[in-house]
């Protein structure tokens, strides 16, 4: 008989996370309703990562998801509560098998990749881009809202790129069960509010 895997619980809003923003507002964010954060930080390296990974579970490990983008290793090493990947990450199925018990997501961008993802056992689908993002290089075209019908009811669908309050809405609308964001939050006047109007946006 297999071991019953108890994954964490996925959140309606993940705020990705980098070394260049204001950690200190990470307890209010979750006070205001979001309940994910994702570490992702092209520009430094493993163990600066990790080392961010550390800050961020001491401020809100016990009150929020913590998803480590790219790095199995650091997932693991830090107890953080998932992993999420790219195309051109570590296999989704070796990092199940790897880790049986962590939250894994898995970048997506069809029905099929999708569909592959939930064969190799990821637990959610990152959806996107949905819109425009200059958040990161090399990003695909946008994918539009209706991609996300056209994507529903294999996986839960995490909608990312380029989402305000009023495209998280939309993006619930059409079957994302949440949506992960970056300058709706990080790049507002005030960032705190702005969870606030993103949380209401999803429920």
């Amino acid at each position: 008989m297999g071991t019953l895997r108890i994954a964490p619980p996925l959140p309606r809003i993940f705020c990705l996370v980098s070394g260049r923003d204001d950690l200190s507002l990470l307890p209010e964010l979750v006070d205001a309703g979001v309940s994910g954060f994702q570490l992702r930080d092209k520009e430094i390296d493993a163990w600066s990562l990790e080392y961010l990974a550390l800050q961020v579970l001491s401020l809100v490990g016990d009150r929020a998801t913590v998803v480590i983008n790219d790095h199995l290793e650091v997932a693991l090493r830090t107890g953080a509560h998932g992993v999420h990947l790219g195309q051109r990450d570590l296999p989704v199925a070796q990092a199940r098998a790897a880790a049986p018990g962590l939250l894994i997501g898995a970048t997506c961008r069809s029905l099929d990749d999708v569909a592959q993802a939930k064969v190799d056992g990821a637990d959610y689908a990152g959806f996107g881009p949905v819109a425009h993002s200059d958040s990161k290089a090399g990003l695909p075209a946008p994918l539009g809202v209706a991609a996300i019908t056209a994507a529903r009811g294999v996986l839960p669908l995490i909608a990312i790129g380029g989402i305000d309050a009023p495209g998280a809405r939309s993006a619930r609308r059409a079957g994302a069960h949440g949506v992960a964001v970056i300058g709706s939050i990080w790049r507002q006047p005030d960032p705190v509010l702005a969870a606030k109007e993103l949380v209401d946006a999803v429920r």
